[in-house]
């Protein structure tokens, strides 16, 4: 493919954190020769185009090759028996299978670069301070964008504190001010039992961001017993009270699914024509959890993956691609960015704009 973007092996784990492979991300275009190679190419390109089958002469006009009929439906048949086009039963012309877009997208396709006024009109949506708002908008972009459904997942790596604040609220009361190393803010009321000062509250606060910023809190519980030795007891009280409240908070924002636009594959004639098909999709967008697993392969992969038909492993997204690119705060992948649509998807253009929004999501986030 002429573009940055790479091809990978993608693996997910079992139970038994067995590596069990998914897809192979590569067909070998050497099995074809260059007239092969651009006859493919035009296929694909017209029939993501039109929406129709391809006959001989849509693809002697559109390749810019100057062959008779009777080769170009010689390097057809030659297509189809190796896998890459299947023709219709009602056409004479072909399209391709998932083994065709599979090659297609890995060696033959040119992706768009997208335009300095087109790119600032995507930063432009991330001027939100609020990390939730900021992965809410993701979603929501490239589904606008691509008129897909639009999906975030948002990692558990995101659970490490890199600042707390405590505040006295009443006597007995505390609020607890908690901001992760990903910008998320999490208040919490603390009831320790006990009034404390200002003073004692901002000495619990700087031992505890001396100590534990930047640490996952379920490290800085098991660690805690040794270092609050050096604290006086009604210290100790209040940062039990806030660890275990903290890792609270942290464990109710974790895994964060959003998705948006699913409304939009209605619009999608290669999808709403097979109501039933489209009915299990939705029910797997409600279930979320083979989804989820989808995406956090994307997340361990670098750059933009594309799962095509049953490359995902989830039946319902047999008729559908998956475009995934993972973002980071501060140099750690913490989610993926996707789009859900049809196999028929103009890959050259929505493979930059997930990649694009998975960057600014990234650098927004490491900004707040």
């Amino acid at each position: 493919m002429n573009t940055n973007f790479c091809p990978y092996f993608v693996f997910m784990r079992d139970s038994k954190h067995t590596p069990t492979l998914i897809h192979r991300i590569q067909y070998n275009a050497a099995m074809l020769d260059k007239r092969s190679q651009l006859l493919l190419k035009t296929l694909v390109e017209r029939y993501i185009a039109e929406g129709q089958p391809v006959g001989s002469r849509t693809l002697s006009k559109y390749s810019g090759l100057d062959l008779s009929p009777a080769t170009i439906r010689n390097v057809m048949a030659d297509l189809e028996e190796l896998g890459f086009i299947i023709s219709p039963h009602t056409s004479a012309g072909r399209i391709p299978t998932p083994r065709g877009y599979r090659l297609f997208v890995d060696t033959l396709l040119t992706v768009q670069t997208l335009g300095s006024g087109e790119i600032q009109q995507l930063e432009s949506q991330f001027n939100v301070s609020e990390p939730q708002r900021l992965i809410a908008s993701a979603a929501r972009l490239v589904s606008d964008l691509t008129q897909f459904a639009g999906v975030v997942l948002a990692s558990k790596r995101a659970s490490a504190v890199r600042h707390i604040e405590f505040l006295n609220l009443s006597e007995q009361r505390i609020l607890m001010i908690l901001v992760a190393t990903d910008g998320t803010v999490q208040n919490r009321i603390l009831m320790p039992g006990q009034s404390y000062s200002a003073s004692e509250l901002i000495e619990a606060a700087n031992f505890f961001n001396q100590h534990y910023a930047g640490r996952p809190l379920d490290q800085a519980k098991d660690t805690i017993q040794e270092e609050l030795k050096q604290l006086r007891q009604e210290t100790t009280k209040l940062m039990t009270a806030a660890l275990e409240a903290g890792t609270e908070a942290f464990s109710e924002t974790q895994d964060q699914y959003i998705i948006t636009g699913e409304g939009k594959l209605l619009n999608v004639h290669d999808l709403s024509s097979n109501m039933d098909q489209l009915r299990k999709l939705f029910a797997l967008f409600e279930q979320k959890t083979a989804l989820m697993q989808l995406l956090a392969v994307g997340q361990r992969g670098e750059g933009v993956q594309i799962f095509i038909g049953g490359e995902s492993g989830a039946m319902p997204l047999d008729e559908c691609s998956v475009v995934t690119a993972p973002y980071e705060v501060n140099g750690q992948v913490i989610g993926t960015v996707g789009v859900i649509g049809p196999t028929r998807m103009a890959y050259d253009r929505v493979i930059p704009i997930v990649d694009i929004t998975a960057k600014l999501l990234s650098s927004a986030l490491s900004y707040h």
